[in-house]
C-alpha cells in the first residue's frame, strides 16, 4: 500500500476506475504492448490484423483459431487490484471501474457496476438471431468442420462481444463511464499506458479534485496527476503489502 494513496481514499466518497491491461498482468494474463505481449510475437499477420473485423468478415477460420488461442484465458484469478476494488465498492467509496480488459476479472471479484469498453470474452452472442452461447462454445467450435462457431438454433455465426479494430466502442458504455468519471471526486487510472483511443480520452471528462495515476511505466497523464505511482498495480492497491511510494 502506499500511504498517500489510503489517505486520498480515507476522504474519497465518489472514486471511480479507469484500468488496463496492467490490471489484468498481475493475475497471469499477458498484454499487448510489452516485450513479451501480442504485438511482439510472430504471426502469419499482424494482431492488428487478425483482430479487425474485415478479417473476421473475411478469414473467419483463420480469426475464431487466432481468438481461440491467444484471447480465451484459462485459469486467470482475480488478483488483489481486483479485490480490492470490490472491497471499496461494497464500502461504497467506488462508484464504478471502467475498463479496458475483457477478461471478466473485476466482476469475478465480486465489482457490480464495471463498464468494459472493450467487451468480453465471457459474451458471445449468434450474430443472426441473437441467442447467447457461454466462452466454452467458441472453444468447443474448434473441433468441429472449419472451426467457426455456429449457433445452434439458425446456423448463424456465433461472434465474441469484443470489440475489434474497424468497430466502433459501445454508445452506452461509452456514456456511462463518460458519467460516472464526470461526477467523481477522485479517478484512479492504472495499468494502462493510455494509448489506445477512445477509451484514453475519457480523462478528460474528470472535474474532481484527486487524480491518481498507478503504472509501472510513463503514461500521458503523469503530468496532471497529484499522485503518481510507478508501481505494480496490484501491490499498491493491497492494503496489506508493505510497499510504500
Amino acid at each position: 500500500m502506499v500511504r498517500a494513496l489510503e489517505e486520498i481514499l480515507a476522504q474519497t466518497k465518489n472514486m471511480v476506475f479507469f484500468g488496463g491491461a496492467g490490471v489484468s498482468t498481475e493475475s497471469g494474463i499477458p498484454d499487448f504492448r510489452s516485450v513479451d505481449g501480442l504485438y511482439h510475437q510472430k504471426f502469419k499477420y499482424p494482431p492488428e490484423t487478425m483482430l479487425s473485423h474485415s478479417f473476421y468478415e473475411r478469414h473467419t477460420a483463420e480469426f475464431f483459431d487466432f481468438y481461440r488461442q491467444k484471447l480465451i484465458v484459462h485459469g486467470a484469478k482475480p488478483n488483489a487490484a481486483h479485490l480490492r476494488l470490490a472491497a471499496l465498492e461494497r464500502e461504497g467509496k467506488c462508484k464504478a471501474v471502467v475498463t479496458q480488459n475483457i477478461d471478466g476479472l473485476h466482476q469475478a471479484a465480486g465489482s457490480k457496476t464495471v463498464y468494459e469498453l472493450h467487451g468480453s470474452t465471457l459474451r458471445n452472442f449468434c450474430t443472426r438471431c441473437g441467442k447467447f452461447f457461454p466462452v466454452s462454445y467458441i472453444e468447443d467450435a474448434a473441433g468441429v468442420g472449419d472451426g467457426v462457431p455456429r449457433c445452434d438454433a439458425c446456423g448463424g455465426i456465433v461472434k465474441p462481444d469484443v470489440v475489434l479494430y474497424e468497430e466502433g466502442l459501445d454508445e452506452q458504455t461509452m456514456e456511462n463511464a463518460v458519467n460516472a468519471i464526470r461526477r467523481a471526486d477522485t479517478l484512479i487510472v492504472g495499468g494502462t499506458s493510455l494509448a489506445v483511443y477512445p477509451a484514453a480520452g475519457l480523462l478528460r471528462y474528470f472535474r474532481g479534485e484527486n487524480l491518481v495515476v498507478i503504472n509501472k511505466q510513463p503514461t500521458s497523464a503523469d503530468a496532471m496527476a497529484n499522485l503518481l505511482i510507478h508501481e505494480p498495480i496490484g501491490r499498491t492497491l493491497d492494503p496489506t503489502d508493505p510497499v510504500e511510494g
